[in-house]
């Protein structure tokens, strides 16, 4: 991929809203905010580029909201795939929004970003403020996507359009695939649910962006399919994202009382075998983009 950054000024951060935001309530993001979890997103980001942003482009001034944006992970690709449009990049954690200003500074040190830190469903933007929105890995936190979605379009000109990417859990298919290693995956399925996510929510954007009001809704899969002949895939998706992701939650699954210690880390020890040498994997993403009426 050729990196190219739109020449304009230092990265200057945009004021938040008179009073600070708390945490979204219905946001429960299961996989918490460690450096670990900071680096595993963006070796996914790295990972699947070119996977999940293929056919993602956007005009030199575009005014484009990043919602959700994290630790900067996807904000990175949206930048050099698109050089010269003018991103606004939200998230509710102040803490993500740091290091996400750090990883621009650090990759793209000429880039120019407007930063806000707020929750989602009340952006403090003019209606139609947006030519298009991006929106990564952000609805599967909600408790009510439905509404987030609506509050969004509020922000997107009439004929703006909005990218919706998701993953879904349910896709996830492994070899050798031991019992124990699917009910660890299972865990993090309900661990997610039970804090108020959706991991399987990939299935749902067709119906959620149309019950947003959307139109012109179009959703396509984004498979990863990882084995032997691509090395690459198998240390970058497999082992380090979602082996990873699995792993991470090993503490609230037992906490939770979902599993013991030692039956979770055969599960994961199970997992780990799909990224050996005669292991597979497969993964579907999918990829949504809608109009505004």
């Amino acid at each position: 991929m050729t990196t190219s950054t739109p020449q304009s000024a230092a990265l200057r951060p945009e004021p938040a809203a008179d009073a600070a935001p708390a945490a979204a309530a219905d946001t429960g993001y299961v996989h918490g905010y460690s450096p670990t979890e900071a680096r595993r997103l963006g070796e996914q980001a790295d990972t699947l580029a070119a996977l999940l942003h293929a056919g993602t482009s956007y005009p030199a001034g575009s005014r484009v909201l990043e919602v959700g944006c994290g630790v900067g992970a996807q904000t990175v690709h949206l930048l050099t795939a698109n050089p010269g449009v003018l991103l606004t990049a939200a998230d509710v954690s102040a803490d993500s929004l740091a290091r996400a200003r750090d990883r621009v500074a650090e990759q793209l040190p000429g880039a120019d970003v407007r930063w806000h830190c707020g929750d989602l469903h009340r952006l403090p933007f003019p209606d139609g403020s947006f030519d298009h929105l991006f929106v990564c890995f952000v609805l599967e936190h909600l408790a009510d996507p439905a509404a987030a979605l609506a509050a969004l379009r509020r922000l997107l000109r009439p004929g703006g359009t909005v990218t919706v990417i998701e993953g879904d859990h349910g896709s996830a298919f492994f070899h050798p695939r031991g019992a124990a290693a699917q009910r660890v995956v299972d865990h993090l399925v309900r661990l997610q649910a039970d804090g108020g996510g959706d991991a399987l929510i990939g299935r749902r954007l067709y119906p959620l962006l149309t019950g947003a009001g959307f139109r012109d809704v179009a959703v396509g899969p984004r498979t990863v399919y990882a084995d032997g002949a691509r090395p690459a895939l198998v240390e970058g998706f497999t082992r380090r994202t979602f082996v990873a992701m699995v792993e991470a939650v090993r503490g609230e699954a037992v906490e939770a009382g979902l599993s013991t210690a030692e039956a979770f880390d055969r599960g994961v020890a199970e997992l780990r075998r799909a990224a050996e040498p005669n292991g597979t994997f497969h993964y579907t993403f999918f990829k949504a983009v809608a109009v505004n009426p």
